[in-house]
């Protein structure tokens, strides 16, 4: 655990010894063998007091600075860490109960989850609602003390390992869109929960489809206030936007520039005035968002919400994944895109393939770029003609009547 007046640097050295002997050798990739070997890593990682630091106390985590959560990435981000199979609780639905939650939720809840008893995902996309989420047709409709759950999802990562999610699920038809929604906490392994993988141009699959029958959700899962579920995922959406900026570099990553200035070296390729100027330019790059994304973090941490800046670290770590591709391309060749089954090119592969759903998932960048030009720049709304009808009137995915 953290010691009482601990420096910055002192926690520092703690954490690079911590992590040289417990995290040297893992891998962050997905099997089952892995889901079972994150859990004890978390536990391990909870237990020496890196877990939820800047988290409240009073609810599992250490209540420490967030100064001190940002060494901690820095020092872990050069291991490829087995923390995959929690990076939606961690970084997305556990901060919105931290947000949002009940305090019976919140120590319900938080404290599993640090410790890597629990897995959780986040239920926001449908086929029939992907940007305009505000669109969705999933309904919880009241009943007794409760609530039934029917409907489906898409797009819907780890929820193949889940224990529960945060779903969005509409609960008034006669408002307009944005206001019917309501958040709440589902049991995955409730009767009636149905989860289907979708593989993906990589050949693995990262996202499932899942379907609700009739799920049986109690009184207290909701998160937030009934009707007040759009607030609740902006708010959910803004610690996603935040996190997934802020992890698109990491030391074992492919695509991050130290890699592919290794791999230039070992193909006699960074003799090249091109391959050398895009390395550079890379580095750089990677340099000002990580800035920006420790700003921002110590400004959540201090009572300031990143808001639409979200938008901004994640349209930035999108648009730095497209740019590391390019890069990659010249760097690597013919070896991008073939390779011999003994060596490991495959990685190098499977990340260019993955990079497409960077400009997708936790919404487009046209969806990033729209929030930036009306939240942050003040420039003109888009037309919005649906905004003020109810949402049984209107027309949206399979929605053809009310």
């Amino acid at each position: 655990m953290a010691a009482a007046g601990e420096s910055a640097e002192q926690f520092r050295a703690r954490v690079r010894a911590w992590l040289a002997a417990q995290a040297t050798g893992l891998t962050g990739s997905g099997s089952d063998d892995v889901v079972e070997q994150a859990k004890r890593f978390q536990a391990a990682l909870y237990d020496a007091g890196f877990a939820g630091i800047s988290w409240p106390a009073e609810y599992g985590g250490q209540g420490k600075d967030a100064t001190l959560q940002q060494v901690f990435n820095e020092e872990a981000s050069g291991y490829e860490l087995p923390t995959s199979p929690f990076m939606i609780g961690m970084g997305m639905c556990g901060p919105t109960l931290v947000d949002l939650g009940t305090p019976e939720q919140k120590t319900r809840h938080l404290r599993p989850l640090l410790r890597g008893e629990e897995i959780w995902c986040q239920l926001f996309s449908e086929p029939g609602a992907g940007s305009d989420v505000a669109s969705l047709q999933t309904k919880a409709v009241a009943d007794g003390d409760g609530w039934l759950l029917n409907g489906q999802k898409v797009w819907t990562s780890n929820a193949q390992w889940a224990d529960f999610g945060a779903v969005l699920a509409r609960t008034n038809t006669d408002v307009p869109k944005h206001k019917g929604i309501t958040m709440f906490i589902v049991d995955m392994r409730a009767p009636g929960v149905e989860v289907r993988p979708l593989r993906d141009m990589t050949g693995k699959s990262p996202f499932n489809e899942v379907y609700f029958d009739d799920v049986r959700l109690p009184g207290n899962a909701v998160i937030g206030a009934v009707d007040a579920g759009w607030q609740a995922a902006v708010t959910m959406l803004g610690h996603e936007r935040v996190s997934i900026g802020s992890s698109a570099r990491r030391r074992y990553d492919p695509l991050a520039s130290q890699n592919l200035v290794e791999l230039a070296a070992e193909l006699d390729t960074g003799t090249e005035p091109d391959v050398r100027a895009g390395l550079v330019d890379l580095y750089a790059a990677e340099r000002v968002l990580s800035l920006f994304n420790t700003r921002l973090q110590q400004e959540a941490d201090a009572g300031k919400a990143p808001g639409a800046r979200g938008s901004v670290s994640k349209l930035a770590g999108a648009l730095l994944l497209w740019r590391a591709v390019e890069v990659a391309g010249s760097v690597a060749g013919p070896r991008a895109i073939a390779w011999d089954p003994e060596d490991e090119g495959d990685q190098l592969a499977v990340a260019i393939n993955g990079t497409p759903a960077s400009s997708i998932a936790g919404g487009t960048n046209q969806i990033q770029r729209g929030i930036i030009g009306e939240r942050i720049l003040g420039l003109p709304k888009e037309p919005q003609v649906d905004r003020d009808v109810p949402f049984r009137e209107l027309r949206v995915g399979t929605q053809t009547s009310g």
